[in-house]
């Protein structure tokens, strides 16, 4: 009982505790201290302070020694090493030597070396945060409309939740106990499809509208051969990764270790000092630490979810709908389009996927098919005003471009995002045909 209110029907509770932090999260409240928040007052309504106490005590540490999540620290450690190493830059500047002579060409580079740097960083914040940087200004300075250049950053960022090693992905396979390196490898050829789409979106647009992004050209063949050499470590941790996993020799935590090591020690013989290295270790503790207690938040009000018996109703409720299964999926990603105007991904996906799953696999739905569609829908979140957390980066990193035109510059994308989805569910071999090698 709270406040002296009694409930007697747990799901009533378990509908009012949604309310409350829907409205918790709408006005502000980091999602960590809503849902756990509303999952302590919730579990004590149902069970009294002792029990309650007790489940919310004990997660914390059952879900940290959880061996699964052991691979998110290193993921991201991977991705904050070959930035600080200065691998970042020397991958997009291989990728305008290669690509730039097209329409739009530093944009479609962007594309090619986000989804590369992607492949070692695994978080889609920190993508963007590093080609606002590193990509922006090679393209205002050769003339490209200031929205297209942001607008790429931020679109393209959002393909490290897709390629692997993606945090996201990771999270996803933990909150539905599915295999982490299956999904990892499901990730990667739609994640390829994604960029793929986003270059020709850009090609098209500088094609018709010639001033928004013109082609840069003057490279010889022997300057794009000197290129190469740069982009030698991504392609090596990215090759180390899927084939430990893929060939059954390393789980995803050894591979992420092994892939860790590989970019430190090159790191060092290009000369990073201990003074980065350390700095590379502290950015990844602290975004492994607000990962994790987000986790911890949002598994304290799944736990209450589950003594309310919700997750149960909705799944017979959505069974007893007269519609195709396809019809109700739709539905249910467009729920997702809508609630990641509000959310960021890694909550949003914490938060509705112990409800929405259940119902999923019982409309006879694969779990890694629907794992990729719903992150690329939070990608498409990452985009989105008003939250649009990439394009908030983005803005933070280049000021002097104005988050309205940021937004402008998605919008192509967004089209692009949805091409993807719809391409995904049309042919979903392109997802499963890689995790189906693994049986």
């Amino acid at each position: 009982m709270i406040l002296g209110i009694g409930f007697d029907d747990p799901f009533l509770v378990g509908l009012l505790g949604v309310g409350l932090l829907l409205l918790l999260v709408l006005v502000g409240i980091r999602i960590v201290f809503a849902a756990s928040i509303v999952g302590l007052l919730g579990l004590v309504e149902l069970l009294g302070w002792a029990p309650a106490a007790g489940i919310v005590g004990t997660i914390p540490h059952s879900k940290s020694s959880t061996y699964a999540l052991s691979v998110l620290p290193l993921f991201i450690l991977i991705g904050f090493l070959a930035f600080h190493a200065g691998m970042t830059q020397q991958l997009f500047d291989a990728a305008r030597k290669w690509i730039g002579w097209v329409p739009g060409g530093l944009a479609v580079a962007t594309v090619f070396a986000t989804a590369g740097f992607a492949a070692v960083s695994g978080a889609s914040t920190a993508t963007a945060a590093v080609f606002a940087r590193v990509a922006i200004p090679d393209m205002l300075k050769h003339g490209y409309n200031p929205a297209m250049a942001a607008g790429v950053v931020a679109a393209g960022g959002t393909l490290a939740s897709l390629i692997p090693p993606s945090a996201i992905l990771v999270i996803y396979a933990i909150i539905v106990e599915e295999s982490v390196g299956a999904l990892l490898l499901a990730g990667f050829l739609p994640g390829l499809v994604s960029a793929l789409i986003y270059a020709a979106i850009i090609i098209l647009w500088a094609t018709v509208q010639k001033d928004v992004g013109p082609p840069v050209t003057g490279f010889t063949h022997m300057d794009r051969l000197k290129a190469l050499p740069g982009t030698f470590p991504i392609f090596a941790v990215v090759i180390i990764i899927i084939t430990a996993i893929y060939g059954g020799w390393a789980t995803p935590t050894e591979a992420g270790a092994l892939g860790a090591a590989v970019v430190l020690a090159m790191a060092l013989r290009r000369g990073m000092k201990a003074r980065t290295v350390r700095d590379a270790l502290m950015e990844t503790a602290k975004l492994t630490a607000m990962i994790f207690a987000m986790i911890w938040g949002v598994l304290i009000f799944v736990r209450f979810l589950g003594f309310s018996g919700l997750p149960e109703a909705f799944t017979v409720w959505i069974l007893s709908l007269d519609m195709h299964p396809m019809v109700i999926m739709i539905t249910i990603l467009l729920a997702y389009a809508v609630l990641g105007m509000f959310m960021d991904a890694i909550g949003m996906l914490l938060l509705t996927l112990p409800v929405v799953y259940p119902a999923v696999i019982a409309l006879g739905f694969d779990s890694i098919w629907f794992g990729i569609i719903v992150v690329k829908m939070a990608e498409v979140c990452l985009i989105t005003p008003p939250i649009g957390l990439n394009c908030f980066v983005v803005n933070g990193v280049r000021p002097d471009i104005p988050l309205g035109k940021v937004f402008r510059g998605i919008l192509l994308f967004f089209i692009a995002d949805v091409i993807t989805i719809g391409v995904l569910i049309a042919f979903p071999e392109i997802i499963t045909f890689l995790p189906s090698l693994l049986l």
